[in-house]
């Protein structure tokens, strides 16, 4: 069967069209899910065998993101594509988007994938980040860490998440071990940010710059992998408007169509600073899901299907708690059978040391988040991280 090309204007899809979703872990598995509840279906392209997208989905085509044969192949059983992730090829989705229209655009993943690309982008839209110089040579190092002082954040450009392809200078005689043990080259180095709190905004845009922004959310990290969302952030109104304004500039700046994670930094001093940029569903926005009427990834399949955007609302306030490693995958006995925990399993079957198994979501009613003790209490058998 021939290849089609795009359609200019295909959208928007109809009822049992197929959305096309490249990776089969847990975010494409909760897109494909939120599919099905709008009528629509989802193939995934993944090389995993029994995926968590794929065990949920109408198909799946097995194969190497960069491989020709493989997209076409999948291509040829969807009507859009969209990504789960951004580790994925760039030159594999500009050979899908020149069969069917991709959402979010090749191009705003090529931004996303590299971190210097991402920072020079978000400055020049006139977001704010902190300060950073590109780090080609131990040479290079030095000269922007005496532009940038110490302590200071050497980072890959690729490749890195969940803490993974960057390291702490804090002294002269970290630079040449970290700048030899992180790949691949170039780096970036950041300034060390003194922040108050980590929040992130997640934004949907249609194909008609209609825009829906979900509540700005603090995040708690644990082992440089996030361990606990509270929705609303515990943060002033104006700080959190201020951060949803950021997000719905980026996402007009990138043209974006679909979904797009912004992950900022609130400094001492009240100002807002972006940390990085995801085109996609993100695990800081799991919240919605049992939270708000739609959730992230029903805006997510709605932007990319070319369906209408509903307004974000949030009828609860809710903490959302990741399930990490073999340890907390062994609390889902206990976490079922205590009332007020919805439960999300990702349907993994080995439990990896670091690896996201699932995560559980307490509602509050709107207003009333507790403070430490009471999310704890409500979390039941589940440990959190304690302080911002």
């Amino acid at each position: 069967m021939p290849s089609r090309k795009p359609d200019p204007a295909p959208f928007p899809l109809p009822p049992n069209a197929t959305i096309g979703i490249i990776g089969g872990g847990q975010l494409g598995r909760m897109s494909a899910l939120a599919a099905a509840r709008l009528g629509l279906r989802c193939h995934i392209l993944t090389p995993e065998a029994d995926s968590p997208a794929g065990q949920v989905s109408a198909g799946t085509t097995h194969g190497d993101y960069d491989d020709p044969v493989a997209l076409h192949r999948f291509a040829e059983s969807v009507d859009v594509v969209t990504f789960e992730f951004e580790n994925v090829s760039a030159e594999g989705l500009d050979l899908l988007a020149s069969l069917r229209p991709v959402r979010p655009a090749p191009a705003i993943l090529r931004i996303s994938q590299d971190r210097a690309a991402e920072k020079t982008f978000l400055n020049r839209a006139g977001a704010a980040t902190a300060p950073w110089r590109p780090v080609g040579s131990v040479a290079e190092l030095k000269a922007a860490v005496a532009e940038l002082g110490l302590p200071a954040v050497l980072k890959t450009t690729r490749l890195g998440y969940d803490g993974k392809g960057q390291a702490v200078l804090r002294a002269p005689e970290d630079f040449a071990p970290a700048f030899e043990e992180l790949h691949p080259k170039p780096l970036i180095l950041e300034g060390f940010i003194d922040f108050s709190h980590e929040v992130s905004v997640i934004v949907a845009r249609g194909a008609d710059g209609t825009a829906s922004c979900f509540d700005t959310v603090e995040n708690r990290h644990r082992d440089q992998i996030l361990d606990l969302t509270l929705a609303p952030a515990r943060i002033a109104p104006e700080v959190a408007a201020a951060a949803q304004g950021t997000a719905r500039r980026v996402a007009e700046a990138l043209d974006l169509v679909g979904l797009l994670a912004v992950e900022m930094f609130v400094a001492a001093d009240g100002r807002v600073l972006v940390n990085e940029i995801a085109p996609r569903p993100h695990n800081s926005g799991h919240w919605t899901i049992d939270a708000c009427p739609v959730s992230q990834f029903e805006m997510h399949i709605r932007a990319v299907a070319g369906l209408p955007l509903p307004p974000a609302t949030r009828h609860a306030d809710a903490v959302m708690k990741n399930l990490v490693g073999p340890e907390e995958a062994a609390l889902w006995p206990a976490i079922l059978a205590t009332p007020g925990l919805c439960a999300h399993l990702y349907g993994k079957r080995e439990a990896r040391p670091g690896r996201k198994m699932g995560h559980v979501t307490h509602l509050f009613p709107k207003g009333a988040l507790p403070g430490d003790e009471g999310v704890a209490l409500a979390l039941g058998p589940v440990p959190m991280s304690r302080g911002g």
